[in-house]
C-alpha cells in the first residue's frame, strides 16, 4: 500500500525526471492495478480509456479495487 500512496502523491509537473527508485515504485504500482484490473475484469486498455476520458488515478484505483472486491 506504500507503494500506491507514493505514486498517488507523486506530482507530474516536476519537470525533473523521476529517480531510479521513483521508476521502480510506479512499475511495481503499475503491475499491481494491472493484475487486480484483470481480476476484476477490466483489461489495460479499458483502463488506459478511462484515464483518457478523464478518470483520475485515484478514481481508476477505487473503481478497480471495489470491482477486484466484488470478484473475491
Amino acid at each position: 500500500m506504500t507503494d500506491m500512496r507514493f505514486v498517488l502523491n507523486a506530482s507530474c509537473d516536476s519537470s525533473d525526471p523521476p529517480t531510479i527508485a521513483q521508476r521502480e515504485v510506479l512499475e511495481r504500482a503499475l503491475a499491481k492495478l494491472v493484475l487486480a484490473g484483470a481480476r476484476a475484469g477490466v483489461s489495460t486498455d479499458d483502463m488506459i480509456g478511462l484515464l483518457e476520458s478523464g478518470m483520475s488515478v485515484k478514481e481508476l484505483l477505487e473503481y478497480v479495487l471495489t470491482l477486484a472486491a466484488d470478484v473475491q
